[in-house]
């Protein structure tokens, strides 16, 4: 007949107590130093420092003389949702015509002068005016590009959901001051 293994005797209950406190205490100690003394690179939400690298896209006027004019015309800093957001440095080479503004805590907002007419301008198009600018909408998940699309050169507005719409303001007046109104070429 086999033989039933003898078992340890079992902790105090205080002893038990103290164990299972300092476990928790433990725990609860980590935690608040993470929060506490961590740094933003642990933050997912400051992801976003650094130069902004930008895919290029065919811009064929980019280096137009009404591109510079806007570009030199744009604010330094955009308000977004409440948020200041200043200029960011864009990533070597920085496609021409291309601007940013942002922070570590917030999607950044790209602006794009010289581009290709939107394909999606069509003579059905619902477009917005915006401080006497035409926008046409493209929503991308979780943000939308906004084209103006009644100036001599297509402007492209990318912007977060979240941005709100300060961004669109600012930018729609510089636009409106910096560049001559035209007609809208629904053509494809």
């Amino acid at each position: 007949m086999a033989q039933e293994p003898e078992s340890a005797p079992p902790l105090p209950r205080p002893l038990l107590a103290v164990a299972l406190g300092l476990t928790a205490l433990l725990v609860v100690g980590v935690a608040a130093a993470g929060l506490f003394l961590g740094d933003d690179s642990a933050d997912p939400s400051a992801v976003h420092t650094g130069p902004l690298a930008l895919v290029p896209v065919p811009a064929p006027k980019a280096e137009s003389d009404e591109c510079e004019a806007l570009l030199g015309a744009l604010p330094a800093q955009l308000v977004s949702s409440g948020v200041t957001l200043p200029r960011r440095e864009l990533a070597a080479p920085a496609p021409a015509g291309a601007v940013a503004w942002g922070d570590a805590h917030h999607e950044p907002v790209v602006l794009r002068c010289g581009l290709d007419r939107p394909a999606d301008l069509t003579p059905t198009s619902r477009l917005r005016v915006i401080s006497d600018v035409q926008w046409l909408e493209v929503p991308e998940g979780g943000s939308a590009t906004w084209y103006v699309v009644d100036r001599p050169v297509y402007v492209a507005l990318t912007v977060p959901s979240d941005a709100g719409t300060g961004p669109l303001q600012d930018v729609s007046a510089t636009t409106r001051d910096t560049l001559a109104k035209g007609p809208v070429d629904t053509r494809g």
